[in-house]
């Protein structure tokens, strides 16, 4: 009963002279709380009949030990459940002569702990800080000023170049102002440095797609620990291109977390309506997509992604990105970003019948200088019907798979380089021996000598 409640009663006795003893009697309230009401008028006024807080509230009236030793159990790992901790806390209160707890105190004890002390005491600072510690969220101040590589492990079955089920890896390239998707790669096996570069030389370099605008190097990129990332490959792609590597801190994902999201969005709006879905619990699906045709859905939602609005930009990604009609900084041609991204680790030596590379032989009239000598070839994965031939970072010449059918060499052409490098050998060969002296002169100059008849075989003997 409030304030003005009481005030209603009792005004019959302040201001109509009703006996208490008869408000008592009509209004069944108690003699003694109708006195302790016209008290507290008298001394306050209406605003005393108010309820009065207690000076103990919101806080246990249950012994200090008892409390700490309730908590001190709550924070303990393994953590006890409430029916242990209440059965511990009644030993508890009769060691110490104290009034035994209830099960509701005990739990209301244990459900009002800091969560950031209970994740803090129970799982460790790693979950307390990806909880509950305070982040700084930023966006880029333009396109392409930053950029997220990540990989993740697609939950999805796919029929495998064996006939086996594989589990295919998606590498994206994000742009972290309009979080655009501006490259991508699908592929089974492990994350590697080739796939990587592969994601971002389609990043970098025009699409063929004229709706798919993102393209350009960009001024950072933020990429995790993994070893591909970590590559002395990539360090000196970067140098090159003058792109400045942040390394994410070990552990901590928080760094990523725009392609983090996209990789939760892709999942549960593409992946989950594929056939071959691999849905949690559940037993393993019987996969019927194959590689390519992955890779064909996966790009057709990344067109969709980079064209609808985005919940937190108000705008598409695309019109993001494009918003003010800048121009992206661009590598001079695609064979020098080939050169920089598309590197080969192991060198080959040019054989008399081409390189040797993938179970294949690659050949061009341009290799007759180079037979003998180690090369460097660089080469797209997705596309082996050439390889590209590097001396030293100078670019040689594009030697194309034999077995290719529109571009074969011919008898003919391979005749004419070989003369040509014959010829070019007698030239040096003249240019670096001294001409000889005239015939004269070196008769002259040679004693008589009688003639010597060389023995071919033993039979020869006189």
């Amino acid at each position: 009963m409030d304030g003005l409640q009481r005030w209603s009663v009792l005004r019959l006795h302040v201001e109509d002279d009703i006996p208490l003893t008869a408000l008592a009697r009509d209004t069944e309230i108690g003699l003694r709380t109708l006195q302790r009401w016209h008290r507290l008028y008298k001394g306050g006024g209406i605003d005393a009949l108010g309820p009065r807080r207690r000076n103990d509230a919101g806080t246990r009236r249950t012994a200090g030990q008892l409390v700490a030793f309730i908590e001190r159990l709550s924070l303990t790992r393994p953590r006890p459940g409430i029916a242990t901790v209440h059965r511990l806390a009644v030993a508890e209160a009769d060691r110490l002569g104290v009034p035994s707890p209830s099960y509701a105190t005990v739990r209301g004890i244990v459900r009002g702990l800091d969560p950031a002390l209970v994740t803090l005491a129970l799982e460790g600072p790693a979950a307390y800080r990806d909880r509950h510690e305070l982040v700084f969220r930023r966006r880029a101040e333009r396109p392409n000023a930053t950029w997220q590589a990540d990989h993740t492990e697609l939950d999805i079955l796919i029929v495998g170049a064996d006939g086996r089920p594989e589990r295919p890896w998606l590498t994206v390239v994000m742009d972290d102002y309009a979080r655009a998707v501006c490259g991508y790669m699908v592929f089974t096996g492990a994350p590697s440095a080739m796939n990587t570069a592969l994601a971002l030389r389609q990043a970098i370099w025009r699409k063929s797609d004229p709706s798919w605008a993102m393209c350009g190097i960009p001024d950072v990129l933020h990429v995790d620990h993994g070893s591909d990332f970590t590559s002395r490959h990539l360090e000196y792609t970067a140098v090159a291109l003058k792109i400045r590597l942040v390394y994410s801190t070990v552990g901590r994902p928080q760094g990523r977390g725009k392609s983090e999201r996209f990789f939760r969005t892709l999942n549960t709006e593409l992946l989950e309506a594929i056939p071959g879905h691999i849905a949690h619990g559940a037993a393993a699906p019987k996969p019927v997509l194959d590689l390519p045709a992955l890779d064909a859905a996966i790009v057709g939602f990344i067109a969709a992604y980079n064209e609808r609005p985005h919940r937190e930009l108000g705008i598409s990604p695309k019109k993001a990105w494009t918003a003010d009609g800048w121009l992206p900084r661009m590598p001079e041609t695609l064979e020098e970003l080939d050169g920089l991204l598309l590197t080969v680790p192991k060198h080959r030596t040019v054989q008399r019948d081409g390189i040797h590379f993938q179970g294949q032989r690659y050949l061009s009239t341009t290799l007759a200088p180079f037979v003998g000598q180690t090369v460097t070839i660089r080469y797209d994965p997705r596309d082996l019907s050439e390889i590209r031939v590097y001396d030293h970072d100078a670019f040689v010449c594009t030697a194309i798979d034999e077995n290719h059918p529109n571009q074969r060499l011919s008898l003919g052409e391979i005749e004419t380089a070989r003369r040509a490098r014959r010829r070019q050998l007698r030239k040096e060969i003249n240019d670096r021996i001294p001409r000889a002296a005239p015939r004269q002169e070196r008769r002259a100059a040679q004693p008589a000598q009688r003639p010597v008849r060389l023995r071919t075989y033993e039979e020869d003997e006189p």
